[in-house]
């Protein structure tokens, strides 16, 4: 197992090449765990069965976006001649993986930051629910980022060319996070509102959006003045963008005489 977490963490051009069903259950079981792990801390604000709710409902949400952007990067990868589907789907899987173990290595933290936040019966809930989602949607953004970010090195091997590893890694990072953000609307609650009963789900799951929501907490969280909150959002925006950049486009090095 060691040597598992290893390899996600720092993943070479083989990571590809073994996509046996005994290894494959071994990934799967590493991101199901961690995820299950860090799940549980987010919903144990609002109550220990949200918390419950949200360990289960964690692997099902990363389950139905692997599945769907699986399909979409395999065809996207056939016509530009990069990643096939089998290896899209084991390469997702592993960048899932990946954030997982980010995730799960931080459940500790957040899971006192739960135990430490005002309670969702206080008076200022709302202001905290609202502070406590936009923490955990950036951190999840973040490790989503960086793990799928780990395998732009294995893409410039197995793409035709530099350009195509680029295209194909920019539609796994929005295949994830469109997907992954509309997956999380229709599976929510996963921190519970304190003014609404605890849940598996809502009643009408299709109803609103993940993005709407978050520019409520967001505007909610600057005093309700959209002026900040907008400011707030291009700021959120440009952390998460400042390493796709990086790894993308990396400034070529000079050569000091």
């Amino acid at each position: 197992m060691a040597a598992v977490i290893r390899r996600l963490l720092q993943p070479d051009a083989a990571l590809l090449d073994d996509p046996s069903p005994r290894r494959i259950a071994r990934v799967a079981g590493v991101t199901v765990l961690c995820l299950a792990a860090y799940g549980f801390t987010t919903g144990f604000w609002r109550s220990p069965q949200l918390g419950v709710y949200v360990a289960i409902k964690m692997p099902l949400l990363i389950a139905c976006t692997l599945g769907c952007n699986g399909i979409l990067n395999g065809l996207f990868g056939l016509l530009l001649g990069g990643l096939g589907f089998r290896e899209s789907l084991l390469a997702l899987l592993s960048a899932f993986a990946a954030s997982a173990l980010l995730l799960g290595s931080l459940a500790p933290v957040t899971f006192m930051l739960a135990l430490d936040a005002p309670p969702p019966h206080s008076d200022n809930a709302t202001s905290a629910h609202s502070g406590y989602l936009l923490f955990h949607v950036v951190l999840i953004a973040i490790a989503g980022i960086t793990g799928t970010l780990l395998l732009f090195r294995i893409l410039r091997n197995r793409c035709a060319t530099p350009a195509v590893a680029s295209v194909t890694m920019l539609s796994w990072l929005a295949g994830n996070g469109i997907l992954g953000a509309q997956f999380s609307w229709i599976f929510r609650p996963f921190f519970g509102s304190p003014h609404l009963e605890v849940a598996f789900l809502r009643d009408h799951p299709m109803e609103g959006g993940f993005h709407e929501s978050v520019w409520r907490a967001v505007r909610h969280f600057t005093g309700d003045d959209p002026r900040l909150a907008a400011i707030a959002m291009l700021g959120i925006a440009a952390v998460l963008a400042r390493p796709m950049f990086r790894t993308l486009f990396p400034r070529p090095q000079t050569i000091r005489p």
